[in-house]
């Protein structure tokens, strides 16, 4: 069996989700007791946070931290067999880019040999950038993708100023001469093909559309959630959602 890129940490625990507070903390139910744990999306998550639905949270890597849990997961469709794991970690497309950089399972950045994460370039830091020798330099912008509409994988779930900025930086780098890549990451089974969500956000889907037109590269991986962790599937080929 292939090891998983990304496991989750030993330790993690299962609850009841109850509600979702000021965005960035989450109320679950474990054993009885009220628990508290921190969510670093900062989209909608639109459809995953029923009340009542199990979530999967990690422990804190730092123990003194104010919130003792990371939220990781949702299930989606119940506990049943028809139900699976959604991720909800943010940060979790960097950790996968990259991981899977290093174990050769990025085919369409064979041949770079460095991968540098947070890089600066003009007014935008971006995720990663990738050289190798003879090779235009690889910008990698990620982003985590946990809603699906009628078969489709949606990017975003919530209005993105920020992701707008970044398809225009993209653009510009392809205009350079280098290459630009987005990473998105799918983290649930459900979605057959990925586009970006125009009815969400009108301006990032035709900006979205102009930067493959452009030859921006998109890489819209499915990642393959479990309660073990997150591996990396297959690319979800384009589609418009209307």
């Amino acid at each position: 069996m292939r090891k998983i890129l990304l496991p989750y940490p030993a330790g993690c625990a299962t609850g009841t989700f109850v509600r979702r507070v000021k965005r960035f903390s989450v109320e679950m139910t474990r054993d009885g007791e009220s628990v508290w744990v921190h969510s670093n999306n900062s989209g909608s998550m639109l459809g995953l946070l029923r009340p009542g639905a199990t979530m999967l949270a990690s422990p804190a890597a730092n123990p003194d931290r104010k919130l003792a849990w990371t939220h990781e997961a949702m299930r989606c469709h119940g506990d049943g067999p028809q139900g699976f794991w959604v991720g909800v970690n943010t940060s979790v497309p960097n950790r996968m880019v990259e991981a899977a950089f290093h174990a050769g399972r990025l085919p369409w950045a064979q041949g770079y040999e460095t991968f540098r994460r947070e890089r600066k370039r003009g007014d935008s830091r971006l995720d990663a950038r990738l050289d190798g020798p003879g090779l235009p330099t690889l910008w990698v912008e990620c982003k985590n993708v946990t809603m699906v509409e009628d078969d489709v994988a949606c990017f975003p779930d919530a209005v993105t100023e920020r992701g707008s900025k970044h398809l225009r930086e993209m653009m510009d780098i392809v205009s350079r001469g280098e290459r630009a890549a987005m990473f998105y990451l799918v983290q649930r089974p459900d979605g057959v093909c990925f586009g970006p969500a125009d009815v969400i956000d009108p301006q990032y889907a035709a900006l979205f559309w102009e930067a493959v037109d452009a030859g921006v590269e998109m890489y819209p991986h499915r990642g393959i959630v479990s309660p073990a962790g997150i591996d990396l599937g297959e690319v979800l080929p384009l589609t418009r959602c209307r």
